[in-house]
């Protein structure tokens, strides 16, 4: 009897699963919080509390390791600098699943994943500021117009 051995499958061939948990680590890291499905959530959770864990020991070969793992040079640094350091006194638990409803089309069970202490600014990253988009808008605005003869 196999009960509970391995690991959920998600319906995907090994080469989509691997690539699928890694751009979500990816996000993850940067965004600090994502909201998916649930067993997605579910097998996140181990892998990014393995991830904190490996950098918190700052050394070249965790640094690789991580690098193979995420390919993203700015998650791996986020990790060895920003991460670790507020992970430092945490011996684990660094994300939480919280349940968050139904998906409306298909009534998927869906979850919030999260960093425990997380920055509420990083969900922001790539978001651009209203005010320079305003500013630019008035500029266009006010910019005197000059009469082609």
């Amino acid at each position: 009897m196999r009960h509970a051995l391995g690991y959920r499958k998600l319906n995907r061939t090994s080469e989509h699963r691997k690539a699928l948990l890694k751009n979500m680590l990816n996000s993850l890291i940067k965004y600090e919080q994502i909201i998916t499905t649930l067993p997605k959530a579910k097998e996140l959770k181990p892998q990014i509390d393995k991830v904190i864990t490996i950098g918190k020991k700052n050394v070249l070969s965790n640094k690789k390791r991580l690098f193979s793992k995420l390919q993203d040079k700015k998650s791996v640094t986020k990790v060895f600098d920003e991460l670790s350091k507020r992970y430092s006194a945490r011996k684990g638990g660094y994300s939480r699943v919280l349940k968050a409803g139904y998906r409306t089309g298909d009534d998927a069970p869906m979850a919030v994943i999260e960093l425990v202490d997380r920055n509420p600014e990083a969900k922001k990253v790539d978001k651009p500021k209203k005010t320079e988009t305003k500013d630019k808008k008035k500029e266009a605005q006010t910019e005197p117009k000059v009469a082609s003869k």
